[in-house]
């Protein structure tokens, strides 16, 4: 310390002048680093970009197996592959070969009533691509170019009253499938051909049990939810119809309800007393129908519905039902209700039934739909019944 006090002011300044040279020398240049490392990396992504075949650009890929296997229900198991199903009236005797479209095989057996099977050109969703007009939501129904109706494709081939002889003909209408999966395959699987089903658009897995219906040969119903007189209290679900509405955002509703499932031959009531009573609601409706070549079906749950006299005005196929068959949903009441259901189809040579899609109503008709037409019987599809 004595020295550095004694030294002389020169030494002292020189000394301080080589530290700072030293510190400048040490200094790294970052800024110039920094761009180095820069053009490096830009230079590095030209690189490969010119020199690597990536087409995903490097973004994350997966794969997931969409030809999942089924171990519980047949028909569900089938309609999960592409392969090509021959559906025959037995259900063992199905042959499958690797291909494309379903195929349905008619019974040879019965007369035709002018109804056409789907045939091959019907893709996955069931729906034939010339009587389909895409929307924003999917396919919906239309009338070919050369004037096919879906009402006429999408029928089951099928004796009429025209060609019956005499026989009285019985149609069944089980409703309310697609909600249970599980219910709807064992409906599928358990009730004959000639049994109608009517699909609610609400179900998460319709692409496989509208697809085992049609590929078991029964033929298909839309049920569209439409306001009852206690609307909203009893409210039918999402994109219900209602009255005092502009027709427009009725149809658009519809359009919607429409693209729930494929192939079918028309549409039927799920509720909907106040809706069908309302002319001015109702009209527009059926008058689309009738441009799109769909049939109704009205449930015969309203004495009030101007189903009749729209469908007549828009020349829509059309047919009421007589009797709702489980009311009291047991098995002794449902088979009382399926004679009852008989006897008039004796009397006045046809009848049509509604029942609703409960374990115990599809175990019971199944029990009696397999003796019914050993009594002269005959069970037709809803088509065979509704007048074009």
């Amino acid at each position: 310390m004595a020295d550095e006090l004694s030294a002389p002011l020169s030494r002292k300044t020189d000394r301080i002048r080589n530290a700072r040279a030293a510190r400048r020398t040490l200094r790294l240049p970052l800024a110039r680093i920094g761009f180095a490392l820069i053009v490096l990396i830009v230079g590095a992504v030209v690189l490969r970009l010119l020199l690597v075949n990536d087409p995903q650009g490097g973004r994350p890929q997966a794969s997931a197996d969409i030809n999942s296997s089924r171990n519980g229900n047949a028909l569900a198991s089938q309609v999960s592959s592409p392969s090509i199903a021959t559906i025959t009236a037995d259900p063992e005797e199905r042959p499958v070969t690797s291909g494309g479209a379903q195929i349905i095989s008619v019974d040879p057996n019965l007369a035709s009533g002018g109804n056409a099977a789907l045939g091959t050109e019907a893709n996955d969703f069931g729906v034939v691509p010339d009587l389909a007009e895409e929307t924003q939501n999917g396919p919906i129904p239309r009338i070919a170019a050369d004037g096919r109706t879906p009402f006429d494709v999408y029928s089951r081939a099928s004796i009429t009253p025209e060609t019956a002889g005499g026989k009285p003909l019985v149609a069944l209408i089980i409703t309310g499938l697609g909600l249970n999966q599980a219910t709807t395959l064992e409906a599928v699987d358990k009730l004959p051909g000639p049994v109608t089903m009517a699909f609610a658009p609400y179900g998460k897995t319709l692409n496989v049990t509208a697809a085992a219906a049609r590929n078991a040969g029964h033929e298909l119903l839309l049920q569209l939810p439409l306001e009852p007189f206690d609307y909203p209290d009893n409210d039918p679900g999402p994109q219900t119809l209602l009255t005092g509405q502009q027709p427009r955002a009725n149809i658009d509703k519809l359009y919607w309800l429409m693209t729930r499932i494929g192939g079918y031959v028309g549409v039927m009531n799920y509720m909907g007393a106040r809706f069908t009573s309302t002319g001015s609601d109702f009209a527009p409706i059926m008058e689309e129908l009738g441009t799109r070549g769909l049939g109704y079906l009205d449930d015969g749950s309203s004495n009030r519905s101007l189903a009749p006299q729209l469908a007549s005005a828009n020349k829509v196929p059309f047919a009421r039902a007589g009797k709702l068959l489980d009311t009291n949903p047991a098995r002794e009441p449902i088979l009382a209700a399926l004679e009852a259901l008989k006897a008039e189809a004796v009397a006045n040579g046809s009848a049509i039934g509604v029942i609703s899609a409960l374990p115990v109503s599809i175990a019971t008709v199944a029990e009696w739909a397999a003796t019914v037409e050993d009594k002269g019987v005959i069970l037709v599809p809803a088509s065979a019944l509704m007048k074009r």
